[in-house]
């Protein structure tokens, strides 16, 4: 009971500091300009609501918005879908923002509570327990003395803290509540996986967690598979020297209901990503590669001596089968960052909590239990300032109005205009940038508007900035038009640096909008099929 009371005060807490500067941007929106509700990584959020828009219109299968090509529709971002469901009428884009929001501190709750659950498989100390959840969720490694330093690209990137979630904690539950919530029904399900012997877990209440890790993020239900059954595959080996086949059979036997229920939920995923056409471009397209090994010894290296003590204090110890998950989970991190896949970033998803898992079982073995305190608070304050600087990044950034955290509030008001104008679905020419966020107001598709669910951006951009160039015949605008099946043309300052070209003359639009720079055309040729790009 006070193990949970701690962990509800705590998680209060950390609402309360990831929450501030989204209030202050609320507040800061001063006349003549909207606040998106992101501080950070707006081209993601601003997808985050799209999806949400769509459900609120209707949807259940997953259709990008940021894209004009045909799609079938896929099982997907079905969080995002289910919470649009909730809202309705009048302020609709404030209130997904609000719901958004709201997950995000519910995953923050769960997560909290899943990572003192999961720490108590390997530490009895309630207090290293504690210490285990603050870093896990507020701690980083030491790229802000890089950031200090202002050596943000060093070895060609930001560090890992600063921009890659799955490597850490803070950032999830900053701005990225579907993968909090993912990584929280991992935590559970390994907890339920390794219990001790006299608390054996349920093999089918292990599968159900690890496909509600699936539902929020599948690459991390992928991962979380993946180390289960690495440990459960070497912890045999150990058990049955030398090799037999009976036992093997008999384990693969009590793994039946994860494998039953999980691995085809998987294969769903691997099977559009390699059969469904819009999917495999999308796939291709989205790639995030780790950084330069030596960004990963940066963010690892506080933990680095205590965890290796805490690793050999596992691996004499027979500690119920469990003591093998955070040694391997650390051990397949190379393997894992740096598999040949284009997702690779995103596969070491949550290693942390297995690096302070370990550090906090190497300071258990200090002697002295008022210098493992001392050195455990120092590992602390040096690992809290990552955190801090992104609160602090936020709340400057909710405090100036400028493009993408805020909208001119003339864009956003030609948005509901086309809100009203326009059918769902129907596909709008802008260029990236406007196309990023209109999406968010008005459930409208774009040509382009998002890194990796525009299919084909690169070769589009092309094409959009030649729509827009004064010196190009209106016959390449024409056959644009057509072959991308656009009905309406936007036209604010951000088409503008794209060219000199104006739609006013245009024969083949008609104005329905316009004030303070902002215009929005119907195209009064017929729409034909969706377009996905030059071949």
């Amino acid at each position: 009971m006070i193990s949970r009371r701690w962990a509800t005060v705590y998680a209060l807490i950390l609402i309360g500091m990831t929450s501030l500067p989204y209030l202050v941007g609320y507040q800061a929106a001063r006349e003549g300009w909207v606040f998106t509700g992101f501080v950070f990584g707006v081209e993601d959020g601003n997808s985050y609501i799209a999806k949400m828009l769509r459900g609120a219109e209707g949807e259940w299968l997953f259709r990008t918005p940021y894209s004009a090509a045909p799609q079938a529709g896929m099982l997907a971002f079905l969080p995002y879908l289910l919470l649009g469901k909730v809202a309705a009428g009048p302020g609709l884009h404030e209130q997904l923002v609000a719901l958004f929001h709201l997950f995000r501190s519910a995953s923050i709750l769960l997560l909290v509570y899943a990572i003192l659950r999961f720490t108590g498989l390997f530490l009895d100390d309630l207090s290293w327990r504690r210490w285990c959840v603050i870093l896990s969720t507020a701690g980083g490694g030491l790229g802000w003395v890089l950031v200090l330093a202002g050596r943000t690209d060093w070895l060609g990137s930001l560090p890992l803290e600063f921009y890659s979630p799955e490597s850490f904690g803070f950032l999830e539950i900053f701005g990225l509540p579907h993968l909090a919530a993912a990584r929280a029904l991992l935590l559970l399900a390994f907890t339920n996986h390794f219990q001790p012997p006299d608390q054996s877990g349920n093999a089918w209440r292990t599968a159900f967690l690890l496909l509600g890790a699936i539902f929020f993020q599948p690459l991390t239900g992928a991962t979380g598979l993946f180390i289960l059954l690495s440990v459960e595959g070497v912890a045999l080996l150990r058990r049955t020297r030398p090799f037999q086949l009976q036992p093997l059979a008999d384990r693969l036997w009590g793994l039946g209901p994860i494998l039953a229920m999980v691995v085809p939920s998987l294969a769903y995923y691997v099977y559009l990503s390699s059969r469904d056409p819009f999917v495999s471009l999308w796939t291709e397209q989205n790639r995030i590669l780790s950084p330069h090994p030596l960004h990963y010894v940066l963010s690892y290296a506080l933990m680095l001596l205590p965890a290796v003590v805490g690793a050999q204090t596992l691996f004499r110890e027979e500690r119920h089968g469990a003591n093998l998950l955070p040694l391997i989970w650390v051990v397949l991190l190379p393997f894992l960052a740096y598999a040949p896949h284009n997702l690779q970033r995103r596969l070491p998803e949550g290693v942390w909590i297995a690096w302070v898992l370990l550090a906090a079982l190497g300071l258990q073995r200090i002697r002295s239990p008022g210098r493992a305190r001392w050195l455990g608070g120092l590992i602390l304050v040096m690992s809290i300032p990552s955190a801090l600087l992104l609160v602090a990044g936020g709340l400057r950034s909710a405090t100036q109005p400028s493009e993408p955290i805020f909208r001119p509030e003339a864009e956003v008001r030609a948005f509901q205009v086309l809100q009203d104008v326009a059918a769902f679905d129907a596909v709008v020419l802008a260029s990236f940038q406007t196309g990023n966020a209109l999406p968010a107001w008005s459930p409208q598709r774009v040509v382009v508007g998002h890194g990796p669910e525009s299919v084909n951006l690169a070769a589009l951009q092309k094409e959009i900035e030649a729509f827009f160039d004064a010196q190009s015949p209106d016959s390449l605008r024409r056959d644009f038009l057509q072959e991308a099946g656009v009905e309406f043309v936007f036209y604010g300052p951000s088409e503008q640096r794209l060219g000199s070209w104006d739609p006013a003359g245009a024969d083949f639009l008609i104005r329905l909008h316009q004030e303070e720079g902002y215009s929005i055309f119907r195209v009064l040729e017929p729409r034909l099929a969706s377009y996905a790009g030059p071949p």
